[in-house]
């Protein structure tokens, strides 16, 4: 379906034929009670949905009178684009960001245990910074220094997989680093009026440096070609780019083994880092299995990970 179609659609009407789209996709089936519980429309109104919905996607769907609901036909296509991440977070968590009530997920789904989801009011006032581009005022508590008071500039948030980080410029240590969400206390906006280049964005070098990993299954596997298969890698290899700021936290949670001669034995250990020289300089590479293995740095990468 073209796009010129879809604009003459209200914003409303296309978030219902979303739904319609996404169901049948991700499910198979979409009946009209599914629209009307979604979206507190009356039975009528979803009729006129469904009704559109095979107007402008004929082949799409066909109609089960035993079972009274949509079915997905043999010859679907989707008229919307979704990103992977989007269609899991629907998936586990629920269809749709806007309504008030329980989120209940799509389809059976289990996802890793959060241990320390970041706290809401603390989220609140960090996105507030970041969005507003102003500074806090903390209480920070760290493995090193304890509990302490800061100034800081966020701007950007940071999942490592394990638990959520801010990254921000740190004004008593005068550089840029990530500082755990849930070790914040008592966030405050600052009234400044404007940010100093020097603590912005834009002058985060491991922020704006971009590497390539080259990833390849472990040499020590007896079938690489599996791993080559669920990564979807080319010519043996998989190609991630990322920022310098993240990519141990990459590599790590993948347990990417990043010693110089694949030395790493473990079983969790599928891939190999093959470009280890080409990142030279990216800080946060000290925590990545391997990088560091033995070094003084490595002795330090928990000060690394994070503030």
């Amino acid at each position: 379906m073209g796009a010129a179609l879809l604009d003459d659609i209200s914003q409303a009407q296309q978030e219902r034929l979303f739904h319609i789209d996404f169901k049948l996709r991700f499910l198979g089936a979409v009946n009209r009670a599914d629209l009307v519980t979604r979206f507190g429309i009356k039975a009528a109104a979803a009729t006129r949905d469904l009704s559109l919905y095979k107007e402008l996607a004929p082949k799409n769907l066909e109609y089960d009178t035993k079972a009274k609901t949509y079915i997905q036909s043999d010859h679907f296509k989707p008229i919307f684009d979704y990103s992977q991440s989007q269609a899991l977070a629907a998936l586990c968590y629920g269809l749709g960001d806007d309504y008030v009530g329980t989120h209940r997920p799509l389809i059976n789904a289990e996802t890793p245990t959060q241990l320390n989801a970041p706290q809401i009011d603390t989220l609140a006032k960090v996105s507030q910074a970041i969005y507003q581009k102003r500074a806090l005022q903390i209480q920070y508590r760290s493995l090193s220094s304890g509990l302490t008071s800061r100034e800081i500039v966020p701007f950007a948030l940071v999942d490592n997989g394990l638990r959520w980080h801010v990254r921000a410029y740190d004004r008593k240590r005068e550089r840029f680093t990530d500082f755990v969400i849930n070790r914040i206390a008592k966030p405050k906006l600052l009234s400044e009026s404007t940010i100093p280049t020097n603590e912005t964005k834009e002058a985060d070098i491991q922020w704006n440096r971009i590497v390539e990993m080259h990833l390849v299954p472990h040499p020590r596997l007896e079938y690489p070609e599996t791993i080559e298969y669920e990564y979807g890698m080319q010519n043996g290899m998989l190609k991630v780019n990322v920022r310098a700021a993240v990519a141990g936290y990459v590599l790590r949670r993948w347990n990417v083994d990043c010693s110089e001669n694949h030395a790493l034995t473990g079983a969790e250990y599928h891939l190999w880092l093959k470009n280890r020289q080409t990142l030279y300089g990216v800080k946060n590479l000290v925590i990545a299995p391997g990088y560091a293995e033995g070094t003084q740095d490595a002795q330090a990468s928990q000060g690394m990970e994070a503030d």
